[in-house]
């Protein structure tokens, strides 16, 4: 397997704030990778950093082997990178149908990938007129992740796909992120440990805006010492 994006000691400030002071993060071709931390680590900032949202200073991305410094976040998404941000940023005035369909990057996307959308979140096609604001919180994300899967995107970065979720929609949106990565690589924050634990192969930890360690999740979740210092999470 080779690594489809490699984020290589980056430095990124926001204003006068040095948020990033050495961040690395490899993620294997076809795999679920997240980034573990504390709030205030610095995880966010990693993600908008790849799109080019807070471009890093110092230190390089590469995606396929391209770099992406210098690009702007829309020449960074049209590469194959979809973003999924923290707080959802649907379009509430829209309908389930129109939020999707401006997701579009070439005309018949979305009818290309409908029958896969739909069977990830059935949900979504019974509420296809319904607009944002008439959506649940789980519902909602649904439709975040659901449109950054209508363009053809090599790479997923999902920010807390589980905040604000009750236990049942954790699961089923544990479930769609799998069945997903089927498909397309995945890298994600996610600040439940357990759903971190069911989702992922692959973590990285940072701390203090630095990664401080990474390996494989089957190790992580027996390894208590690391978890208690960097993470707090029983």
């Amino acid at each position: 397997m080779t690594n489809l994006l490699e984020v290589q000691n980056i430095h990124t400030f926001i204003g006068q704030f040095h948020i990033l002071e050495g961040v690395s993060v490899d993620v294997l071709q076809g795999s679920i990778t997240v980034l573990l931390g504390r709030n205030g680590a610095g995880k966010t900032t990693t993600l908008k950093s790849v799109m080019g949202l807070t471009p890093p200073s110092q230190g390089q991305i590469l995606f396929a082997g391209e770099p992406l410094q210098g690009r702007r976040s829309y020449d960074i998404a049209a590469m194959g990178i979809g973003f999924v941000p923290e707080h959802r940023a649907i379009f509430r005035d829209l309908s389930v149908a129109e939020n999707l369909k401006i997701a579009e990057r070439c005309k018949g996307d979305l009818a290309r990938k409908e029958e896969f959308i739909f069977g990830l979140f059935p949900d979504l096609k019974r509420l296809i007129k319904l607009p944002g604001t008439k959506l649940s919180g789980g519902q909602q994300q649904m439709l975040a992740i659901a449109r950054a899967l209508v363009p053809d995107n090599k790479l997923l970065l999902i920010d807390e796909p589980s905040e604000g979720l009750a236990p049942v929609l954790i699961e089923q949106m544990i479930t769609a992120i799998q069945q997903l990565a089927a498909n397309t690589t995945v890298l994600l924050v996610e600040q439940n440990f357990v759903v971190a634990s069911k989702l992922a192969e692959r973590y990285v930890i940072i701390e203090e805006g630095r990664s401080v360690k990474k390996g494989l999740m089957a190790e992580l979740v027996n390894d208590q010492e690391t978890i208690h210092r960097y993470l707090g999470a029983a």
